[in-house]
């Protein structure tokens, strides 16, 4: 007797309708072990089919340059962020992958900038960010668009961290956040919010020029979910004593300020030549104004590569001046899911064909309600995926 089944072949360029959520309480070491046992098979997957590691990030690290490479960055991390490491070393263990792969991850363009000068991707990767501060609306939107490895490669961490003695440069003994994370990655840089308010989202900025022995971005967005106040985050970009090793832009507010909501644009850079500190330039907006950031350097005078991370990025902001200024959500929306681009769209999905780029989701802060949406889909079409509470402390 022969039967027929309806059940589809996996397909990892298609988009499944599904985010995992671990809460997770503990040290960083605990927290890290946790999340790395609990989404095993999703670090082990993405380790696997993640290009850039495979084919860039991983034939450098084993030759002699890049071992150096590796190494001072490495030092420099454990130095400041000894806890971080430990975090790092849970996944690594939890999940049954070496830490080297998984800190190359976090240099990422590093390697191949400083030992071959050469920016390894060349695609349109990147995020939109849309900030808006109106009296009956504050938001915060933003696509996360990254290689097409990252689609189903994804999870919520809610962490409550508690330490003994204070942590690291900055003297850390607690940590409570919601973070959207890549596989394998340490909270921090995607979208994100601590129980101190503060609230953020995270667009890759592409220098020219990266270094060894500093800070991966990665690891500065990590020590920012720490921060309890502006002052605070100001610090932590700033990195004094080391400096950042490449670039971001971060989209900020903090949900418990006193008086009138201000929302910040901070375009990090790199640290230059012998200087041990990020470049940093922050725009702050007011009630009645808007902030719009892609992937290019708008303010911050800091050389960048070329090709199709900027031309991408050029083409989306492009796009955001055809709309008028957004004084909504539903603005913000209609917005992040334009597709009316020739070439780099906001929303970008060839759905379950491989390419470089997709818009894995899309995620909305809503201010004023404390909530956080997540659409797998695109916002102008489809509902949330799932709607979050933004808990904070007490």
């Amino acid at each position: 007797m022969s039967t027929t089944s309806s059940r589809k072949v996996y397909n990892m360029y298609e988009r499944r309708q599904a985010i995992p959520i671990i809460y997770v309480r503990g040290t960083h070491y605990e927290v890290g072990f946790d999340v790395g046992r609990t989404f095993a098979a999703l670090i082990r997957e993405f380790v696997n089919v993640f290009k850039p590691l495979n084919e860039a990030f991983i034939p450098l690290y084993n030759s002699p340059q890049g071992q150096t490479v590796y190494n001072e960055t490495l030092a420099t991390v454990k130095q400041s962020f000894p806890q971080y490491i430990d975090e790092l070393q849970g996944i690594s263990d939890g999940a049954q992958v070496e830490f080297y792969k998984l800190f190359l991850l976090h240099m990422d363009e590093i390697l191949p900038n400083v030992v071959d000068n050469n920016n390894s991707i060349d695609a349109p990767i990147g995020c939109s960010s849309i900030c808006v501060n109106e009296p009956d609306s504050e938001v915060i939107g933003h696509t996360e668009d990254a290689l097409s490895e990252n689609l189903n490669n994804y999870y919520f961490v809610s962490a409550h961290i508690i330490s003994t003695d204070p942590q690291g440069k900055y003297k850390v003994k607690e940590e409570r956040f919601t973070s959207l994370c890549y596989a394998g990655h340490l909270p921090g840089y995607t979208m994100n919010y601590n129980h101190h308010g503060l609230v953020f989202s995270i667009n890759t900025l592409s220098a020219r020029k990266l270094n060894s022995g500093k800070t991966p971005r990665h690891f500065i967005t990590r020590a920012l979910l720490s921060a309890e106040n502006f002052y605070q985050a100001q610090q932590i970009l700033r990195d004094t004593g080391v400096g950042a090793a490449d670039g971001c832009s971060i989209n900020m507010t903090f949900l418990k300020q006193e008086g009138d909501r201000v929302f910040h644009n901070a375009e990090m850079g790199p640290a230059i030549d012998n200087n041990k500190e990020s470049q940093l330039n922050i725009l702050t907006v007011s009630p009645g104004e808007c902030i719009m950031h892609c992937n290019k350097y708008l303010r911050l005078k800091v050389p960048e590569v070329t090709g199709l991370i900027i031309d991408s990025s050029i083409e989306r902001m492009d796009t955001f001046q055809k709309f008028n200024k957004p004084k909504s959500k539903e603005d913000v929306i209609k917005m992040l899911g334009d597709t009316g681009a020739k070439d780099n769209q906001v929303f970008r999905d060839n759905a379950g064909v491989e390419e470089f780029l997709k818009t894995i989701c899309v995620g909305i802060f809503d201010l004023k309600a404390k909530t956080w949406s997540i659409y797998k889909d695109n916002p102008k079409t489809n509902e949330p995926l799932v709607v979050l509470p933004m808990v904070l402390k007490e």
